[in-house]
């Protein structure tokens, strides 16, 4: 079984990294951040553990190991079973929804549930969606290449989505406030 972070699978990612040639961890993490520019930077301890697992279950193995002047520097290349398990994975649809467990659809409801206004805060992270969503588009405009844009795309369209849930959730929260007044 790969490393899961959230709904992603890191360690498939990595073997999509190791495919087109062996790479150390240092360049692997560097590889990543660089084609998912709006997801979180993988950790380095998240990297070597999901190389280690992927090496232990026979997906990736050890291609050389060396030494200068500083820490040691593994090498890691892709198996032929870890071609045939990236193939699978990217063959298979991903489910869909649902996304009730969010942090923001969970704060909003608590603060509803409390008898506290939510408007504010939903205000709030509107405003961050926005800012966000605005530096998204800008570093969509200088993409490298495709394939990051349409990695930047995919967030910018959830964050749109957001967007139109907190306008709906605002309209909720103050109609629901206005009928217990």
């Amino acid at each position: 079984m790969l490393c899961i972070v959230g709904r992603m699978a890191i360690g498939h990612v990595l073997l999509g990294i190791l495919e087109r040639r062996p790479a150390h961890g240092y360049d692997v993490k560097r590889i990543h951040d660089e084609r998912f520019p709006s997801a979180k930077p993988l950790a380095y301890g998240q990297v070597y553990a999901a190389l280690a697992k992927l090496a232990k279950d026979g997906l990736v193995e050890v291609a050389e190991t060396h030494q200068e002047g500083g820490p040691e520097r593994t090498t890691y290349a892709i198996t032929p079973a870890g071609v045939e398990s990236l193939r699978a994975w990217l063959g298979a649809t991903e489910s869909a929804g649902p996304y009730a467990a969010d942090e923001l659809v969970r704060k909003t409801v608590t603060s509803l549930l409390r008898g506290s206004d939510a408007t504010a805060f939903l205000q709030r992270q509107r405003i961050t969606h926005l800012a966000v969503m605005r530096d998204l588009v800008a570093a969509r405009a200088e993409a490298p290449s495709a394939a990051v844009s349409i990695a930047i795309d995919h967030t910018i369209s959830h964050l749109d989505a957001d967007l139109r849930w907190l306008e709906t959730a605002a309209e909720r929260a103050a109609a629901d406030r206005t009928r217990s007044a």
